[in-house]
Parts: C-alpha cells; structure tokens; sequence
C-alpha cells in the first residue's frame, strides 16, 4: 500500500470539523477505495480550547495556517477559513508556493483570484481543487473541468443559492412576506444570522464567476457582475409576475 495521504485542515469551524470528522469515521473505507490511508496531520484554527467534537489530539496545532502551509508535513492543505483576502488567501498560495495540493470551498476567494492561484498550482504542478464551492453536493466543477472538455457550452443557468430558492419558494406557496420568511429561515438554520452575503447576491456571484470561467475561458470578477438582491420581493412582485406568466 502506498504511504499515507497526510492532510492538514485550516478552519475549524462547522465545516472543517466535519471534514475531520468525516475522515476519521470513514476511514477504512477510504482507505479500501483510495488504496492509501487518509489522515489528519495538521489543524490550525484561532480558539485551540475550543470543543469541536472530534478529537484533533494526533493533529500538530497550528494558530497561524500560513506557518501551517510552510511548515507542517502535509500533502494536502486543506482551506476552509473563508473570506477572499487575509489568511485565506495567504495560506492557500503559500502552500501552492511550497510545492502542496490544495482543496478549498472558498468561492469568494475563487471568485477573486482563482485565475492567479491556477497559475501557481500549473507553474508548481500541483492541484487547486475546489469542488464544494459551487453545488457541493453535485459534482459540478469536476464535470465542466473534464467530462465537458470535447463540448461548446452555450449557457449556463440554474438555482445558485438555495438560501433565496428556499425564501422565495415559501414565500410564493404559503403567501408570507419576506421578513417573516427569513426569520423563519434563521431559526431553521437555512439562513446565516447575517443573511447579507446570500440575500444579495454576493454568494451566486462568486458561484457564477467561478462557472462563467469553466464554461466559456473567460476572466470575469465576482464584482462586475450586476447584483439585485431579493429582500425587496413583496408579494404583490409575485403576484404581478404570476399574472404575466413568470415565477419570481
């Protein structure tokens, strides 16, 4: 069997527990279908005392995921912090840099400098994976990079933030306003208690950017794509488009 797979994970938040999780629980089984073992061996995150329900206790801490990048024996570098400048961006091109394959869901860091990072990743030959930025739970990206290499795509469309689908949804079928929607969403766990990022736009934004630049080769920034939020909808904006044959 091949050495083991040594991953190091930065961000320890909801997400980046789970995939420690994930990888301890199944690791016999991606073990028998990788053909190697997959392990934890470097974590960075701010709070160490933090309980995240894992045990990360094999796992060399690190409080700075740049240091992490640069130093901590690891194959993989795994970017699950968030944001598209700070420590995210600097770890992720930091471990490019050093020669370590990276995963990330960061879609407002793709969005950004996507492009420049790729450059790093060819020039060191390594990979930038980042399938769960865009439809985690479809393999979307990985599909556009190779299934759809011999194909001319003429469009992309699609539901792109399943905050708004959900709000949008309720509101059409149960007649309640946006507000009481969105709180209703909040206590559900279906919308961040700052729902800004996805009630405006910003989420689909980097999620088309990032498609835009897999489907047709092109560089486009999150930013120049115009946004029009959806917490101004009112029922009446349903109604009328009912009326005139269209679903908002």
């Amino acid at each position: 069997m091949a050495e083991a797979l040594r991953v190091g994970i930065a961000g320890l938040g909801t997400v980046g527990a789970s995939v420690a999780r994930v990888l301890r629980d199944k690791a016999v089984e991606l073990t028998r279908q990788c053909g190697r073992d997959v392990i934890v061996t470097a974590v960075s995150a701010r709070d160490h005392k933090r309980d995240r329900g894992v045990d990360l206790s094999s796992a060399k801490w690190f409080d700075d995921p740049v240091k992490m990048a640069q130093t901590a024996e690891i194959d993989v570098f795994v970017e699950l912090i968030g944001g598209d400048e700070g420590p995210a961006r600097s770890s992720v091109k930091t471990a490019l840099e050093a020669g370590r394959h990276v995963v990330t869901a960061n879609k407002a860091l793709l969005a950004k400098h996507g492009v420049a990072l790729a450059e790093i990743a060819e020039k060191k030959g390594v990979l930038l994976n980042y399938e769960a930025a865009v439809a985690g739970g479809i393999p979307v990206i990985k599909t556009m990079r190779e299934a759809m290499a011999g194909n001319s795509v003429t469009r992309v469309f699609g539901i792109l933030n399943g905050t708004c689908n959900y709000i949008l949804t309720r509101m059409e079928a149960e007649g309640i306003s946006f507000d009481a929607c969105l709180k209703d969403a909040q206590r559900l766990g279906y919308a961040e208690a700052d729902p800004t990022f996805d009630i405006e736009g910003h989420d689909t934004a980097h999620k088309l950017s990032i498609l835009t630049s897999l489907a047709f080769g092109t560089r486009i920034a999150a930013n120049d794509i115009y946004m029009e939020g959806i917490s101004n909808i009112t029922q009446a904006d349903l109604r009328a488009a009912a009326d005139l044959g269209y679903r908002i």
